[in-house]
């Protein structure tokens, strides 16, 4: 049996400023999940969030939910 690993990156919005998460999005077709971590503990605690739920806090985030007042 093989084993997916994570395959992590950061978002180019990030301006490698330090304060970032890391997405692995190339285990949505075969766990249906989207794992994610803080970037500057790579070796803490991973989130496995599901793909509905990362594709609607997307949505937010592109709609401008989350903006501050």
């Amino acid at each position: 049996m093989m084993t997916e690993s994570p395959q992590w990156f950061t978002s180019s919005y990030s301006n490698n400023g330090g304060d970032c998460v890391e997405v692995a999005a190339n285990l949505v077709a075969t766990r249906g999940i989207v794992p994610v971590r803080d970037s500057k503990c790579v070796g803490g605690p991973v989130a496995d969030v599901r793909t509905a739920a990362f594709s609607a806090f997307v949505a937010g985030v592109r709609a401008g939910t989350f903006d501050a007042a």
